[in-house]
């Protein structure tokens, strides 16, 4: 058996209910090695095993298990399933006492060794009385981001996602159901871990759309038929007002004034730079520290820029800096820069 990460046991553990099983699965743990770990009422093996090679198997490699006694332990469980195939990892589903909550997940090497665990083991008598269903797992891979900016397109909203959130697949962008003159898109990632790991990051405030609210969902089920039968309508484009403003203040060749009317338009308040010089490297690059506040963002923009300072004065170089500065931030807002 491989190693997995970490499991604290206790005397509390032991004390409480079905304490045989208990000690019949500390004693295999130490036996064969095997270590477990306890995150937010699941027990975890692997994810991955040590001495996993290469990504984490794909979409359709995971299994669900239900029916199970509660009193069973990954004593029983592990050596079942895992003699179907090479074990990726085991999650059982447990209560406060320390019983399991009945179901469980397994996840295989390839998406054949899972099905082979469907074919053998779906209506297994695991014990008397108890007999276990195995199916494949409805694995959440797609997000809902809802009350997207009609000044940002498709293109723009996936380069933003690939920086925020690992592991996107696709996004495709529909007029918003719920939000006028919004957008919503569907976003695809590559595993429901990270999907749900992205879903975490952008529900927990991630520099994703600064000054828009978006509300963050899993896909639901009327909305992924809306998709598939082509109900959901095109995206709405910007308004030709907003298209002109940022046309204009694009022809002034300032980042910085067109970050200011962007914000205005938006009705974020006025951003506030603060510039701190830090060092000057080799060849007259200066690098420097900066925090730019806009009241209507949940939090400053904060970061780090060189520029080219050799024969700059200090104004000069501010307003250089300040360039910089606005351009990425223009990047973050979901803008195209000059």
């Amino acid at each position: 058996m491989t190693m997995a990460r970490i499991y604290d046991t206790s005397e509390i553990w032991f004390n409480t209910v079905n304490k045989e099983n208990k000690e019949a699965l500390s004693e295999w743990l130490r036996n064969n090695g095997v270590i477990l770990e306890q995150i937010n009422g699941q027990r975890i093996y692997g994810g991955p095993p040590a001495g996993w090679v290469g990504e984490a198997p794909p979409y359709g490699t995971e299994v669900f298990i239900s029916g199970l006694p509660q009193e069973m332990y990954e004593d029983k469980l592990i050596p079942l399933f895992g003699a179907v195939g090479s074990l990726y990892e085991f999650r059982l589903m447990m209560t406060f006492s320390g019983l399991n909550r009945g179901f469980a997940y397994a996840r295989y090497a390839t998406r054949r060794e899972a099905g082979l665990a469907i074919v053998r083991l779906n209506s297994y008598d695991i014990q008397q009385g108890y007999k276990i269903t195995v199916r494949r797992s409805t694995e959440k891979c797609e997000l809902m981001v809802d009350g997207i900016p009609c000044n940002v397109n498709q293109s723009t909203l996936t380069n933003v996602l690939h920086g925020k959130t690992a592991g996107v697949e696709s996004v495709s962008l529909f007029a918003s159901p719920t939000a006028e003159s919004k957008n919503v898109a569907i976003v695809k990632y590559n595993s429901h871990k990270q999907a749900a790991l992205a879903k975490k990051t952008l529900c927990e405030g991630a520099r994703l759309l600064h000054g828009c609210p978006i509300n963050v969902d899993w896909l639901k089920y009327q909305m992924r038929q809306k998709m598939l039968s082509h109900k959901l309508r095109q995206p709405h484009t910007a308004h030709p007002e907003i298209c002109s403003s940022s046309s204009s203040s694009s022809s002034s060749g300032s980042n910085a004034q067109d970050l200011q009317v962007i914000c205005e338009q938006r009705k974020l308040g006025q951003p506030t730079f603060y510039l701190q010089p830090l060092v000057m490297e080799g060849s007259g690059v200066l690098r420097f520290y900066y925090r730019v506040t806009i009241p209507g963002c949940p939090s400053p923009f904060t970061g780090y820029g060189w520029l080219q300072a050799a024969q700059l004065t200090s104004e000069e170089q501010y307003q250089r800096a300040k360039e910089i500065v606005s351009e990425q931030i223009l990047k973050e807002l979901g803008f195209d820069p000059i």
